[in-house]
């Protein structure tokens, strides 16, 4: 069941029309998973088989994985973090955070502070917001001309073929959540103490512009979908099924690229031998 859902999942999930139209997908949706309890159950199998993935992908040092989270303000990406990411190894797994460009990051190309951040063979690399933040929010709020941020697309395809070529796997998830949703989390946000720090007025200057993130977000799912690095649209107002069909794409992804640790030549038997009377 576990891998026969796992290609339903990744491939109902997956962007493949030259068109995307955000509001056509339902974001409480839960394609290939009955409920919450089955859900729990193959994300707890999925995260065990990661850590076994990830271990092989670290041993062999050949290739590496880059995961790209995007979503609106409080669709989980810090979530899918601290519930799903932890499967990796924190020694092989590094997580950065792209916010305000630095003064010293603003002085280069948009694409510098990326790439400095990008996983060295071995290891996964994820990326809360990412690159695609040249072509959401410099849109949104006019921040750079059209014609900038126009011909970023195809720079960021450029970027990450490169990255493929060298042996980096890129994924791709946008975290889908509906606008309704956004609201209860930002309350929740608002109603506990202790979550007070991440809620921010900005947060509610950047919700009036809603239709225009998604129309950012729909052409940069269009434009930037490519078979070396393909996006995911995941249903993200169930936090349980956000974590499943993330877990069960990122399996499928390291199944299929199937790491080994390298031969050595040594004497096992001799060896273990030789250990045993000491």
């Amino acid at each position: 069941m576990g891998k026969a859902s796992s290609k339903k999942i990744a491939d109902i999930l997956r962007v493949s029309r030259r068109k995307v139209r955000i509001a056509d997908r339902t974001a409480s949706s839960t394609p290939g998973c009955k409920n919450k309890e089955e859900a729990l159950e193959r994300t707890g199998k999925n995260l065990a088989r990661i850590d076994d993935l990830q271990y092989r992908l670290g041993a062999e040092a050949q290739r590496s994985l880059l995961i790209v989270l995007q979503g609106m303000d409080a669709a989980g990406k810090d979530g899918v973090i601290r519930k799903v990411m932890t499967a990796f190894n924190a020694q092989g797994c590094k997580v950065t955070s792209f916010k305000v460009p630095t003064p010293q990051e603003a002085a280069h190309d948009f694409l510098w502070r990326i790439h400095q951040a990008a996983p060295a063979r071995g290891e996964v690399a994820i990326f809360n917001r990412s690159h695609y933040e040249d072509v959401l929010v410099v849109r949104v709020h006019d921040i750079v001309p059209k014609r900038v941020w126009e011909r970023r697309y195809d720079r960021i395809n450029q970027f990450e073929e490169h990255l493929h070529e060298h042996g980096t796997r890129v994924l791709k998830f946008f975290l889908h959540i509906s606008r309704k949703e956004q609201r209860e989390r930002l309350l929740a946000r608002l109603d506990d103490p202790a979550r007070n720090w991440k809620f921010s007025e900005a947060d509610l200057v950047e919700r009036v512009r809603w239709n225009d993130y998604r129309a950012a977000f729909e052409d940069a799912l269009v434009r930037c979908n490519t078979k070396q690095a393909p996006w995911y649209v995941i249903p993200s107002d169930h936090k349980w099924y956000r974590d499943l069909a993330i877990s069960e794409i990122l399996c499928r992804t390291l199944e299929n690229m199937d790491p080994e640790p390298p031969q050595v030549a040594i004497d096992v038997k001799r060896l273990r031998a030789k250990l045993a009377r000491t």
